[in-house]
């Protein structure tokens, strides 16, 4: 078990706001009936979060000066409750954004058998824009296919007005170590560990291209290089 940093990413672009993942639902979190429906330590042996009020997605969206009626898309790297359960909380606050999610991940995740996935945090908010394979959601901004982690799981690559483009890993290489040493995540879909070092190696490949640079979603050692929020980068 390790201490891990739970991110969610907002990305300007000239066609509108996308924020990559959307964090944990803080009501399962700190409501005591929902933590023990949810993060009952006999059957959920990750434990829950820690999470504050200030950590919720809307309170960070209103140091910037914004609201979730200011998100335009929301794209889903996958389905795990520390990636969408912040869904229904934006949705309350106003967000009318698309939700981009892929088909085989949305299939996966609705047969039930990934202890990590939480139904009701994307199943009862919105419409869902189910997309199948990669994609471009504007000029810069492509989404990148890296199953293995889950089935559907997504990355993307983000070009910088300055600076080297960035590669949102997600989960398909959560740790520093998941990339340096092409080692799969802790848990993979089906134990395909295959899938997941193919994915790892295809982000490495594809950072060699254009000297981008791999952003792995759970490293505090890597979490702690970046400009501290509401600094951002350019």
């Amino acid at each position: 078990m390790i201490d891990a940093p739970i991110l969610a990413y907002l990305i300007e672009t000239a066609n509108g706001r996308i924020l990559y993942d959307v964090g944990c639902d803080y009501s399962k979190i700190h409501d005591p009936q929902l933590r023990a429906r949810y993060y009952d330590p006999a059957t959920f042996v990750f434990g829950a979060p820690e999470m504050t009020e200030e950590q919720r997605i809307p309170s960070h969206l209103a140091r910037l000066g914004l609201t979730a009626a200011d998100v335009d898309v929301i794209f889903v790297g996958h389905l795990h409750f520390d990636h969408v359960g912040g869904l229904g909380e934006l949705k309350a606050c106003g967000c009318g954004a698309e939700i981009h999610v892929q088909k085989d991940e949305l299939d996966a995740a609705r047969a039930g058998n990934d202890v990590a996935v939480f139904a009701d945090d994307f199943t009862a908010h919105g419409t869902l824009h189910v997309t199948d394979g990669e994609y471009a959601l504007t000029d810069g901004v492509q989404a990148i296919a890296t199953p293995g982690h889950t089935a559907g799981h997504m990355s993307m690559w983000i070009e910088l007005p300055k600076g080297p483009p960035v590669l949102l890993a997600g989960d398909a290489a959560d740790l520093r170590e998941n990339i340096e040493d092409e080692i799969a995540p802790g848990a993979c879909w089906c134990d395909r560990h295959d899938l997941a070092v193919d994915s790892i190696r295809k982000l490495k490949q594809l950072a060699r291209q254009d000297n981008a640079v791999i952003s792995p979603n759970h490293d505090f050692a890597f979490y702690r290089t970046l400009q501290v929020f509401p600094a951002w980068h350019e």
